[in-house]
């Protein structure tokens, strides 16, 4: 479980997101909470098949279609859908040697898929708003 220094050096270190389930709907956190971290200087990468583009920045139908580094993947689906995601992850980070964390957004948690991916040697940060702890720990 990811303590409250861990969570901080995320935000500090971290500067490349893949946003699994950025929302091209801008009333839904899935949009507002990737736009905030944009307006805070992230590279935030869209992942969304249904669409070409959000906030003028290219969508991916997957992560395994991102050409770009990635530190980060944060994930705005399901809890039933995390365990697939982390193998994902996993299978990516094999191959392109870079994603380091994965943030559940809040709400979306699976104990037994952070234990994987934990094994793998990622970080998991779960049920967690990556907004509010922006502000909670950074404060601006």
């Amino acid at each position: 479980m990811a303590t409250e220094q861990v969570i901080k050096d995320v935000l500090l270190r971290y500067r490349n997101i893949a946003t699994v389930g950025f929302s091209k709907d801008p009333t839904k956190p899935s949009h507002t909470v990737p736009k905030f971290l944009i307006e805070k200087g992230y590279n935030v990468i869209p992942i969304n098949p249904t669409v070409q583009e959000i906030l003028g920045r290219k969508s991916y139908p997957t992560l395994r279609d991102v050409p770009d580094y990635v530190d980060v993947v944060q994930i705005f689906r399901p809890s039933s859908e995390l365990k697939g995601l982390v193998q994902e992850v996993i299978s990516r980070k094999r191959s392109k040697g870079d994603v380091k964390v994965i943030w559940a957004q809040e709400g979306i948690k699976d104990d037994e898929a952070a234990k994987i991916a934990e094994r793998e040697g990622l970080i998991v940060i779960q049920d967690k708003c990556m907004y509010k702890e922006y502000i909670r720990l950074l404060g601006r």
